[in-house]
């Protein structure tokens, strides 16, 4: 290695980069390359999510319906045929709490649980949930299980 065959390091060195707003002398001075006038010449400019170039956009040429509540209370369900197969499975033995669901992914940490009795329940389980269908509770009880509501 000698003074001979020295280089920059690779993507050091751009020279074809546009030194734009340096003053008349660069070639490049003046509206440094924007144009004239307009947003899109001045600085801070930004098109806004959904911009159609002054066109009604999408969002405000579908209408508007329907009703949302904002006190609705959501629950994740999770069905008696899903609490079986994880007895089968052998990932719960005679308590399902929501600690245990939320480390089997049946739900987030932050989601409230209603159990719902689709399927059927088969072994003895005492399940721990924040709300629970008339079937679903039934079938704990008839199953000798215990439905704690929390």
């Amino acid at each position: 290695m000698d003074l001979s065959n020295l280089k920059p390091a690779e993507g050091s060195v751009n020279n074809n980069a546009k030194r734009v707003g340096r003053g008349q002398g660069s070639g490049k001075g003046g509206t440094a390359t924007r144009g004239h006038k307009g947003a899109k010449s001045r600085s801070g400019y930004s098109k806004k999510i959904g911009f159609e170039g002054g066109q009604m956009p999408l969002q405000r040429r579908v209408p508007k319906f329907g009703f949302t509540n904002r006190n609705r209370v959501s629950y994740q369900g999770v069905n008696l045929d899903t609490i079986q197969q994880l007895v089968d499975e052998k990932k719960i033995t005679d308590t399902l709490d929501f600690e245990t669901m939320v480390s089997l992914r049946l739900a987030r940490k932050n989601e409230l649980v209603k159990i719902l009795g689709r399927g059927e329940l088969k072994s003895k389980v005492k399940v721990s949930a924040h709300k629970f269908t008339a079937s679903a509770q039934a079938a704990i009880e008839g199953a000798g299980g215990e439905a704690v509501t929390l």
